[in-house]
């Protein structure tokens, strides 16, 4: 459920596709993200998810989409 909610969210967010939104989709090498895109993205997981903000450390260790489902489930359960 997190995960068809985040690829809907990352597809909106950098204007792909969502179906080539993968568990292995790479923010940096396949969606060309930067620290601008990181920051709308974290924003964007604040407001659907109800999370705080990513802190630096989180956010540098979330590699792809895959990392990232992980750390929202364990910071909803």
């Amino acid at each position: 459920m997190i995960f068809r909610k985040l690829r809907e969210l990352i597809a909106e967010q950098f204007n792909v596709d969502p179906d080539s939104v993968t568990m292995e989709t790479s923010f940096a090498d396949d969606l060309s993200a930067d620290s601008v895109d990181i920051v709308d993205l974290s924003m964007a997981l604040e407001e659907e998810f109800g999370i705080e903000e990513l802190e630096e450390e989180d956010a540098s260790s979330i590699v792809t989409v895959g990392d990232l489902v992980r750390f929202l489930q364990n910071r909803l359960d």
